[in-house]
């Protein structure tokens, strides 16, 4: 199979949306396919507002024809709602080809918070482009719940998966802090609402790992917190097993990829009980979910690191991208 596969997020960011997407790449094509990532880095652009190291594609319409008619592809995906998205969108319906899309991230919630614009403008617009969509992937029930009751249609499920080779126990001396130590890894902005997290009158150490907009401003906050910056690779994983409990406040993420590696890690989850964290979460024995999210915090320390690493180990980028595979629209000659 050729598949093109249109995203505007893409490196240098760093989420769990170019995560699952490099991921999947990289598994589709040790299974023989031929993928062709058409991503802001091959376009003139601007920076996202709010978010200046997002770069969005500027009048990409034409460039894309040109991409998707000299690498031919017979299958589209469409990750993402932004400026390529909506250009691939344009080519697909021009074309008469079918093509597939995912909703990876909660952007009328997003939206919401950060400018106070209401989510049923924002979900009416995401209805009108994922409309077309062969299939609309997302990754967990509660998701799949939520978008039929607002309307949607012709939705699939595709999971995630995580690195156990790379996110695993390790020495947690690594780590030379007051125990036990709380972390939050992610991207530091107020959609993923680390305030309630660093508001917590919790013992020993509350750490977060990350950038993002709201860095400075939490870091004046909250004098008491360790900020780390960004981590990746090795040296995030050593970061990840050297801590006692993940803590994964976001009340709008569609799964939490860093879920996964926390697990992986044999680290507990203390989270709400919302969308990602409930799916992953509910009956696993391998986190707490609680809207108290002090009271999850202690009930997750108490429970035990092997398990939680097993319960990682049902997740595999494999099975996951055996999924997405499932779900494409194929066309024309494979």
């Amino acid at each position: 199979m050729r598949l093109a596969l249109v995203t505007d997020a893409w490196t240098p960011q760093t989420n769990g949306v170019v995560r699952t997407l490099m991921r999947t790449r990289d598994e589709l094509t040790s299974m023989g396919h031929a993928v062709e990532v058409i991503s802001p880095d091959l376009f003139n652009g601007f920076p996202c507002p709010t978010y200046p190291e997002i770069k969005l594609a500027f009048l990409p319409g034409r460039k894309i024809a040109r991409t998707m008619a000299a690498f031919r592809p017979n299958a589209i995906h469409i990750a993402t709602e932004g400026p390529l998205g909506h250009a691939a969108r344009g080519y697909c319906l021009t074309q008469g080809l079918p093509f597939t899309t995912a909703y990876h991230t909660r952007f009328p919630e997003y939206v919401e918070a950060r400018f106070s614009v209401p989510v049923g403008l924002s979900y009416a617009w995401l209805r009108r482009f994922h409309g077309r969509s062969r299939s609309i992937m997302v990754a967990t029930q509660s998701i799949e719940s939520d978008l039929v009751s607002r309307g949607f249609g012709n939705i699939r499920r595709w999971s995630r998966g995580v690195d156990t080779n790379i996110f695993k126990p390790r020495d947690k001396a690594f780590l030379n802090l007051p125990r036990p130590i709380h972390l939050f890894v992610g991207r530091v902005a107020i959609e993923k609402n680390i305030e309630a997290f660093l508001s917590l009158d919790l013992p020993g150490s509350q750490v977060v790992i990350g950038d993002g907009p709201q860095l400075e401003q939490l870091k004046r906050k909250f004098p008491k917190a360790t900020f780390l910056g960004k981590k990746v690779g090795e040296d995030l994983a050593r970061h990840y097993a050297a801590a006692d409990v993940f803590v994964f406040p976001s009340l709008t993420d569609t799964f939490g990829l860093v879920i996964l590696e926390a697990l992986a890690s044999g680290l507990p989850v203390a989270a709400f009980p919302v969308p990602g964290p409930r799916d992953i979460l509910t009956g696993s024995g391998a986190g707490a979910l609680d809207l108290d999210l002090g009271a999850a915090v202690k009930q997750a320390l108490a429970l035990p690191a092997a398990h939680c690493r097993a319960v990682a180990e049902r997740f595999s980028w494999k099975a996951a991208t055996e999924q997405f595979l499932g779900n494409l629209a194929p066309f024309g000659a494979a």
